[in-house]
């Protein structure tokens, strides 16, 4: 048996954390299966180098960026490395260049283009535990570094398991599993003992911070199966696999939130064809995502309202390239509101239920829950609401849906 297996910042947080993985590990291959190791930086490195170049300038360089970010995983994997050779098996640390992982040129945000790991396999053929440096790849023509964006790990270990064609992609973190909701806020959230690609690439994509979205996508497409399970116990975790017909029995599997969130509103907007292709075109080139897009009927066939949200993050970069295209346009003012959160329900069994939108809807109103905007797929519904209501709302959908009950 083939197992890849990912450890987060947190599982390599120290010297004691980093000898316990290389125990983990070794007891794994003293069980004769072979074993592939993809690491994370250490906890709050990647945040420490931020910061060290946020000091020297407002702006850094993206380029110097990726060569300062991807030192972190770097470092975990050497000393790593060093911990399981000291325990008499062998193993090699590896960079995400040296695995054979190709991006495209992004930097910070690169995109994986190509799978080159014969590297890895040999070594794995020759007995070794290769330790990768996970969330990092090489351009095409080996010239630059790129980091893969936030939990790119994740996405590393999927793609070295696809590769590979591991029998079992294990992502282990300090949770022991995905559970129906933050248990931070319900203490009564179930862990789900397996869960669809397409749910956990909701709740990925939706706020929960398990696994990242990305590396879900990557999984479904190529059927790598995952298990999401904690390092600091042996507990059987969640596994994300294809869907089956048990799946569709339970309407609603998790509640997701997301206080990542900014709404910009351009008032009085020219009613013609074209406007929100220009606006959402110029948001795109300077790589914004954008997520939930409301549009106002207009009464006179005049002019209407826009609102859409982006990551906290991006809003004031969104919202000055907005006023740019309003300016342009002869449209009213543009204004941004952070204070808002993202709360969304995710379940496969939506396809074949009725009335989940409205049960939904009803219990945020009994709760004095205002819904700003709605946007809805097959198996999901999200609202934005006012951020101080929160917690509130995980609580009473957690609670109405009936999570807890198995």
């Amino acid at each position: 048996m083939l197992i890849v297996q990912k450890y987060g910042g947190t599982s390599v947080g120290n010297i004691d954390r980093i000898r316990a993985v290389a125990e983990r590990v070794v007891k794994r291959r003293e069980e004769r299966h072979g074993i592939v190791i993809v690491v994370s930086a250490m906890a709050g490195e990647t945040d420490r180098f931020i910061d060290i170049a946020g000091e020297l300038t407002g702006k850094p360089n993206e380029r110097d960026m990726d060569m300062l970010l991807s030192s972190g995983e770097i470092v975990s994997a050497s000393l790593l490395s060093i911990a399981i050779n000291s325990m008499g098996y062998n193993a090699i640390a590896l960079t995400g260049m040296q695995a054979g992982i190709i991006t495209n040129t992004s930097h910070t945000k690169a995109k994986i283009e190509d799978i080159r790991a014969g590297r890895v396999k040999e070594a794995v053929d020759s007995g070794y535990i290769p330790v990768i440096a996970g969330f990092q790849g090489i351009t095409e023509d080996f010239s630059d570094i790129t980091t893969l964006g936030r939990g790119g790990s994740d996405l590393t270990a999927v793609a070295i398991a696809s590769f590979l064609k591991a029998d079992i992609c294990e992502i282990y973190t300090d949770v022991d599993g995905v559970y129906t909701t933050d248990p931070g806020i319900v203490d009564k959230a179930r862990k789900l003992e397996k869960i669809s690609y397409d749910e956990m690439l909701e709740l990925a994509s939706l706020g929960a911070k398990v696994l990242q979205a990305r590396s879900v996508e990557f999984a479904k497409k190529y059927e790598v199966p995952i298990v999401v399970r904690s390092s600091f116990n042996y507990s059987p975790g969640t596994l994300v696999v294809k869907e089956d017909s048990d799946m569709e029995k339970v309407v609603v599997s998790g509640v997701a939130c997301d206080k990542n969130q900014a709404k910009i509103t351009i008032r009085d907007v020219p009613d013609r064809p074209g406007i929100a292709a220009g606006l959402f075109q110029s948001v795109a080139s300077n790589n914004i995502v954008v997520d939930m897009i409301v549009q106002n009927i207009s009464s006179d066939g005049k002019f209407t309202d826009i609102s859409f949200t982006v990551p906290k993050t991006d809003a004031k970069s969104a919202l000055n390239i907005t006023k740019q295209i309003t300016g342009e346009l002869g449209a009213g003012e543009a204004t941004v509101l952070e204070d808002i959160a993202k709360i969304s329900i995710v379940g496969v069994g939506m396809r074949t239920h009725s009335g989940v939108a409205a049960k939904m809807f009803k219990t945020l109103s009994d709760n004095s829950i205002n819904i700003m905007m709605i946007s809805t797929s097959e198996i999901k519904i999200s609202c934005i609401i006012s951020l101080k209501y929160t917690e509130l709302a995980v609580r009473v959908l957690h609670d109405i849906f009936e999570l807890e009950k198995e």
